[in-house]
C-alpha cells in the first residue's frame, strides 16, 4: 500500500505532469473569465439595440460557446484527442436527452418565446386563468407576479401550447360596458346619456371614438353595449369609474334598470292580471330632465345604433 502511494505521488510529482495541469488550470480560468466578459458584453448591446429577450439569448450563446471551446482546449493538454471528445459529446447528449425530455422541451419553446417575443419583461399577460405581471423569461421558464402579490412559475411549454393574452401591448384598451334598461326608455334618450358620461370622464379618449350598440331584445331588458377606448395605464381605474358614473347618470335621468321578472298567464286568459292601486289615486309620476345632446366629437351618426343580428 505504501509502495502503490509512493509510486503514484512520485509519477504525479513529475514536472512535465505538473507543468500540464498548471497550464489547464490556466487556460480554464482565463477562458471562463472571457466567456462571461463577452456574454456579458454581447447581451449588453443586443438589449440596447434589439430587445432583452435576444440580447438573453445571443449572451447565453456567446458564454456557451467559448466554454466549450476552452472546455475541449483543457482536455487536449491532457491527451484526449478532439475526435474521441465529440464521439463522448455525441453519447452523452443522446442520454441526456433520453433523461431529461421536458427540459428539453422547455429549453427549446424558450427561445422560440425569445425570438418570437409575445410579450416582454414587465408586460402584463394572461395564461389560462392566470394574470400576472412578467418578472423574467428564461431558457426553461416564465416568471409572473400576480395582482396579489403571488409569484407563478409557468414552464415555457406550456407557454407554447396555451393560448397567452397580452394586455399590455397597445398603448390604448377599450373597455366593453353592457347595460340592460327598462323597455320602456327610449334608446336614443339612454345613448345620449352614455355619451355624455363618456365625454365627461377625464380618463376617456376622444379617437377612437365610443361606440353604441344595442345588441337586441334580453328577457327582461332591452340589451346595449356601450364601448369605451382609455390610455392602458388608466383601464382598470377608468373601468371602475365609468360603471359608477353611468349608474349615477341613470339615477339622476330616471333610467330604469330592470330586476328579471317574467309574465304569467293561467289557461286560456291572453291578458294579463289585473292590477288595482291601493287608495284612491296613482301616485304622480316623477319627471326627470332631459340628457344633452351629444356634441362636438361624440355626435352620433344619423344611424347611431347597431342592431347586432344573431
Amino acid at each position: 500500500m505504501v509502495d502503490s502511494i509512493t509510486k503514484f505521488i512520485s509519477e504525479f510529482a513529475n514536472p512535465e505532469r505538473i507543468t500540464i495541469l498548471v497550464r489547464a488550470a490556466l487556460m480554464l480560468v482565463a477562458g471562463i473569465a472571457v466567456a462571461k466578459i463577452s456574454g456579458k458584453m454581447v447581451d449588453r448591446t443586443f438589449r440596447k439595440y434589439l430587445s432583452v429577450q435576444r440580447g438573453f439569448i445571443a449572451g447565453r450563446v456567446v458564454y456557451y460557446t467559448i466554454a466549450v471551446l476552452v472546455l475541449i482546449s483543457v482536455l487536449r493538454q491532457f491527451g484526449f484527442e478532439f475526435t474521441v471528445l465529440l464521439g463522448a459529446a455525441g453519447v452523452f447528449t443522446v442520454a441526456l436527452a433520453f433523461a431529461s425530455q421536458t427540459s428539453a422541451s422547455n429549453l427549446i419553446s424558450g427561445i422560440f418565446l425569445m425570438v418570437e417575443e409575445p410579450f416582454a419583461v414587465g408586460d402584463l399577460i394572461k395564461v389560462g386563468e392566470t394574470l400576472g405581471e412578467v418578472l423574467s423569461i428564461d431558457l426553461l421558464s416564465v416568471k409572473l407576479r400576480t395582482f396579489d402579490n403571488l409569484f407563478v412559475r409557468i414552464p415555457n411549454e406550456t407557454m407554447i401550447k396555451t393560448e397567452v393574452t397580452n394586455l399590455t401591448r397597445f398603448p390604448i384598451r377599450r373597455a366593453d360596458i353592457h347595460v340592460g334598461v327598462a323597455y320602456k326608455e327610449d334608446i336614443g334618450r339612454v345613448r345620449d346619456i352614455l355619451l355624455e358620461v363618456a365625454r365627461k370622464n377625464p380618463r376617456s379618449l376622444e379617437e377612437p371614438r365610443p361606440l353604441f350598440i344595442f345588441r337586441g331584445y334580453g328577457d327582461s331588458s332591452l340589451e346595449m353595449q356601450f364601448s369605451v377606448w382609455t390610455l392602458r395605464e388608466n383601464f382598470i381605474e377608468f373601468r371602475n369609474t365609468i360603471y359608477l358614473e353611468i349608474k349615477e347618470a341613470f339615477d339622476r335621468y330616471g333610467v330604469e334598470i330592470p330586476f328579471p321578472h317574467r309574465s304569467l298567464y293561467t289557461g286560456s286568459v291572453t291578458e294579463p292580471f289585473p292590477v288595482r292601486m291601493v287608495g284612491d289615486e296613482a301616485p304622480p309620476k316623477p319627471e326627470y330632465p332631459d340628457p344633452p345632446q351629444a356634441s362636438g366629437h361624440y355626435r352620433p351618426p344619423k344611424s347611431s345604433a347597431i342592431v347586432e343580428e344573431s
